[in-house]
């Protein structure tokens, strides 16, 4: 089996409903039954649907054990699917929610990475993110504890949330402050804002890389420059057919954009929620677009250079990847 490493997934979009069911039972949270479907797994229509079930579901982790559960589950998944190294985009905003502390909920998501380490040898790090929905001064704040509060784990910072609301330069000064604390930053884009999302995001925010990218196909020009520039692109092929921005995994543009000459890597973004795991979007992607093993490592590869770690875990990474 191919060994794999991914750069994009939400962790509080990491829990089944079987471990939503179980943190809400233990912290006597009275959950929406339209949370859920008849079969069991999440409800929800549309991208809106899904943000409003996704902070449903985000709400039952309260505690720092809860957070080191969520951490230590989702990496054991992903460990036992041979996955070398994760980094996972963590929201202050969502701990805050909960009345839990910055520091408590970095705690308690090292504490899941210590245990799944410890266990299966995976690697995994922090992307802190601001939500772009919730605006400009919010972000700023997520930034500002994000520098006061420095973690071996966490390794850089980002941006999620719903593209159609406020402008990257609207979060420049956001980041700006981790910029320059020496971190390195990303941003979702190209998603549901099309590619002017992108070239945005690129004009007006210091990032090394892109969440999400894939309408960068949209324009041949960007493409290239994303290309020549070799800025990788956290593409989720499973989570843009899930959400309706493709019909199926065969028209999606992740061949077109990988034969473009683009740095590409495979990533679940919330696999729960859409049907998915790191090493199911590996499985498709060799089955939709022909990839073979080589073309699988060097995607993996691909994700371990772009990492936030520091180059000694790339090059041990590396190592275990090509033993």
């Amino acid at each position: 089996m191919v060994k794999k490493a991914e750069l994009h997934v939400h962790l509080e979009g990491t829990a089944t409903p079987e471990l939503v069911k179980k943190l809400a039972a233990r912290n006597g949270i009275a959950l929406d039954p339209l949370t859920f479907k008849s079969d069991g797994g999440f409800a929800w229509n549309d991208f809106w649907g899904f943000l409003d079930c996704y902070d449903k579901a985000a709400a039952t982790i309260r505690t720092k054990d809860d957070y080191r559960l969520v951490t230590y589950d989702y990496l054991a998944r992903c460990a036992r699917e041979d996955v070398l190294y994760v980094e996972m985009f963590s929201s202050p905003d969502h701990a805050a929610e909960c009345g839990m502390s910055y520091t408590d909920h970095l705690d308690g998501i090292a504490a899941g990475i210590d245990d799944a380490h410890r266990e299966f040898g995976i690697e995994g790090r922090i992307i802190v993110t601001c939500v772009r929905h919730l605006g400009p001064e919010k972000a700023l704040s997520a930034a500002q504890l994000f520098v006061d509060n420095q973690h071996p784990y966490v390794v850089g910072f980002g941006m999620g949330g719903d593209e159609a609301q406020f402008h990257p330069k609207d979060f420049r000064a956001a980041f700006d402050l981790a910029h320059e604390a020496g971190y390195q930053t990303t941003n979702h884009a190209g998603e549901f804002g099309g590619p002017e999302s992108i070239r945005a995001s690129l004009d007006h925010l210091p990032i090394t890389r892109i969440g999400h990218g894939v309408r960068a196909v949209e324009d041949r020009l960007l493409l290239e420059e994303l290309a020549d520039r070799q800025i990788p692109l956290e593409l989720c092929p499973g989570s843009n057919v899930a959400t309706g921005l493709y019909d199926s995994r065969e028209q999606h543009p992740f061949k077109a954009i990988m034969d473009a000459g683009c740095l590409v890597t495979l990533n679940s973004d919330d696999p729960p929620f859409f049907a998915t795991s790191v090493g199911h979007e590996y499985a498709e992607a060799a089955r939709c677009y022909s990839l073979n093993d080589a073309d699988l490592m060097w995607i993996t590869s691909n994700a371990i250079g772009a990492g936030f770690c520091n180059d000694a875990l790339k090059e041990a990474l590396l190592a275990r990847l090509h033993q």
